[in-house]
């Protein structure tokens, strides 16, 4: 029987692979220990977070949409969360619950490569991940970040903390970004599948020399819509799925002192390329 209690908390849910993952991670490696969904009104955050307090809760992961709501009910909030304006792990650390973001690792992890000082960046959305991306594309200093979102006015907040540029929604298309990322919902498995936040054929040129590429922070499914566009357009495409994995490591490491079994990323792969997995 589980000893241990973890799990992922947001509203709504969707197909989260985050399950699976850490369930086949606790099985390989024979841990007595459980990954659960629950599903978390933003009016019930509160009460989750007591629950978590009494019911012993090791850890949860965080998503949409309590990344940012998260914060002030927590003991601690790591330097790295702070930055960011965003959690998406929660941690015990004796009595006290505390939040690291994971995501900014784990979103940098696929630009190792990229040459960023000649990059200008177009990240749209403002969300949890789109702080933890903005995030690290400062640490990385590429050359120039807009960003915009639907509502026009959400993302402002964003700018004034990280020096970015703003766009009116309408405008995105007129940047010449040679990454272009996708930090909103639209794409994701369920009733968001067939959308995206941008088309390509109506992007201006980039400058000459600049890197193109583009990033979909949804990883469920592995190709989005967005990502299909971008790789007609010539493209390089970046999918969640390294950076959903990398976070998950660090996740992993932090409620158990373990490295992530390569039997868990095994398992993610099996599920997005549609093979059976036991776990």
């Amino acid at each position: 029987m589980p000893t241990a209690l973890y799990g992922v908390a947001g509203w709504p849910l969707g197909q989260t692979l985050s399950p699976l993952l850490h369930n086949t991670a606790f099985q390989a490696l024979g841990m007595p220990a459980v990954y659960l969904c629950w599903e978390i009104p933003p009016e019930k955050l509160v009460a989750f977070v007591e629950s978590m307090r009494l019911l012993g809760i090791q850890g949860a992961s965080i998503t949409i949409p309590h990344k940012i709501a998260l914060m002030p009910l927590l003991d601690a909030v790591s330097e790295q969360a702070r930055l960011a304006g965003a959690v998406n792990t929660i941690y015990r650390d004796g009595a006290k619950l505390c939040g690291e973001n994971t995501d900014v690792a784990g979103f940098l992890r696929p630009l190792a490569g990229l040459d960023a000082e000649n990059t200008d960046v177009l990240l749209l959305g403002a969300g949890g991940a789109a702080r933890a991306a903005v995030t690290g594309l400062a640490l990385r200093r590429f050359r120039r970040i807009f960003v915009a979102t639907p509502s026009d006015k959400s993302h402002l907040p964003l700018v004034r903390q990280f020096g970015c540029t703003p766009l009116l929604w309408k405008e995105r298309h007129g940047v010449p970004a040679g990454l272009v990322i996708n930090a909103t919902p639209l794409g994701m498995r369920g009733k968001e599948t067939e959308r995206t936040p941008y088309h390509f054929e109506k992007a201006v040129r980039p400058r000459d020399g600049q890197p193109l590429t583009a990033y979909d922070i949804v990883y469920n499914p592995l190709e989005t819509r967005f990502l299909r566009e971008a790789g007609a357009a010539g493209r390089q495409r970046l999918s969640g799925l390294s950076m959903f994995l990398g976070q998950g490591a660090a996740q992993f490491r932090l409620w158990t002192g373990q490295e992530l079994p390569v039997e868990a990323e095994e398992a993610v792969n099996m599920a997005l390329s549609g093979e059976k997995t036991e776990a």
